[in-house]
């Protein structure tokens, strides 16, 4: 049992040292998202110490704040995204998912197999290659006000697909640990629920708010279509678990589903000061996981430099490839943009460890991979978007 005390002394820490971190990184001209990784990396463990992995563990009141802050953030990027936008840039979006795994899972299980790993281990650790998050690209991409940009909506669609996918390869690199095989017509079967969730909830939501959504404020009380859309933001984030896929994914469709109704400004206003609290609070915890002692050496960091080197060249390969048709420049936006991993490779290695596929310091090096593309990237895709034009017309699939 958590001590009421001690959890509101850990939650002020984190998030005081959130802001500290996120104002010192935009004096140096920096995402803020940056220096809250980067406040998470000093309190953690490896540094000050001031927060635990004890703390941070799935289920404590730390981690389930750090998830609430995910999920709003992605259903405030959803309010900015139209789905006729996304139909837009379908192909492109599909092509930039679907490379965007297979050249990182390519590439990782090469490297992995290399280093020493049977084949079947080779795949677990190059799943931790493949899934990007979109919490890390749709934060930098809300600071700089670029969610609005072709090479956003591609990002966020491509994001879709790209967690499908990342699903289902875990799904088949898990189940064939310890040589059990898997079962492909269940994998096909999870893929046929999680593609019919999302377009159902994402097709038939749209249309049903913009056919009327007057009915948001017939509730008598304060703010009621804020309440509704939160219900809802919470709803499909839980559902689209059951479904085999990231909370934020529903989050990011029920955020979609609003930016359909009448009230949708009034939304993005009222959601502004609930992402100042509580979104700091999941890039804080993501830094904080990283494990310095076990890079202590010289052999655990060039590995580490070699695992990020593959992760960021194998992604942004991937992503720039999909995207091509739309010129080199927003090629390498949209490569950039899907390059972070954060806490889904974090999630990856975890289950590894648990597993027995790999050791304290492979794992620390995985972790430790997702952390410093998550750094990385911010500050390059935003040198990026502020040198690229703004004024390119959104392409269609027709």
């Amino acid at each position: 049992m958590h001590h009421a005390s001690d959890i509101l002394f850990t939650l002020f820490i984190v998030f005081v040292a959130a802001q500290i971190g996120g104002e010192i990184a935009q004096r140096l001209k920096l995402p803020g998202v940056v220096g809250e990784i980067a406040a998470g990396c000093v309190i953690g463990p490896s540094l000050l110490g001031w927060i635990s992995p004890e703390q941070t563990a799935i289920g404590t009141p730390l981690d389930v704040l750090a998830e609430i802050g995910v999920v709003l953030l992605l259903f405030s990027v959803g309010l900015e995204t139209r789905l006729e936008d996304l139909k837009k840039v379908g192909k492109v979006a599909f092509l930039v998912g679907v490379l965007g795994v297979l050249v990182p899972f390519g590439m990782g299980s090469v490297w992995a197999h290399g280093s020493g790993f049977d084949w079947d281990k080779s795949l677990f650790v190059a799943a931790a290659f493949v899934a990007t998050s979109a919490g890390i690209t749709a934060r930098v991409l809300q600071e700089l006000n670029a969610l609005q940009r072709v090479e956003s909506k591609v990002i966020l669609g491509a994001a879709v697909i790209d967690d499908i996918l990342a699903m289902l390869l875990l799904g088949v690199v898990v189940s064939m640990q310890g040589g059990g095989g898997f079962n492909l017509s269940h994998l096909l079967m999870v893929l046929a629920g999680a593609i019919g969730f999302i377009a159902v909830v994402g097709l038939g939501g749209a249309q049903v708010m913009r056919w009327n959504s007057s009915w948001l404020e017939k509730p008598l009380a304060p703010h009621s279509p804020l309440m509704i859309v939160l219900a809802l933001c919470l709803g499909l984030a839980y559902l689209s678990t059951l479904f085999g896929l990231a909370a934020i994914i529903g989050a990011f469709l029920a955020g979609m589903i609003a930016s359909e109704t009448r009230q949708q400004h009034t939304l993005e206003q009222q959601t502004m000061p609930l992402l100042a609290l509580l979104t700091p609070f999941f890039f804080v915890v993501t830094g904080s996981k990283i494990d310095l002692h076990e890079l202590a050496n010289t052999d655990a960091l060039l590995m580490l430099a070699a695992v990020t080197a593959i992760a960021i060249v194998s992604k942004l390969a991937g992503g720039w490839l999909g995207s091509l048709s739309l010129g080199k420049r927003s090629a390498t936006i949209i490569g950039f943009g899907m390059v972070p991993r954060g806490e889904v490779g974090v999630v990856i290695a975890s289950l590894g460890l648990a597993a027995g596929v790999f050791n304290n310091r492979i794992y620390a090096i995985i972790v430790a991979m997702s952390l410093l593309t998550a750094m990385v990237t911010p500050p390059v895709l935003a040198w990026l978007l502020r040198r690229s034009p703004t004024d390119d017309a959104m392409p269609t699939d027709e």
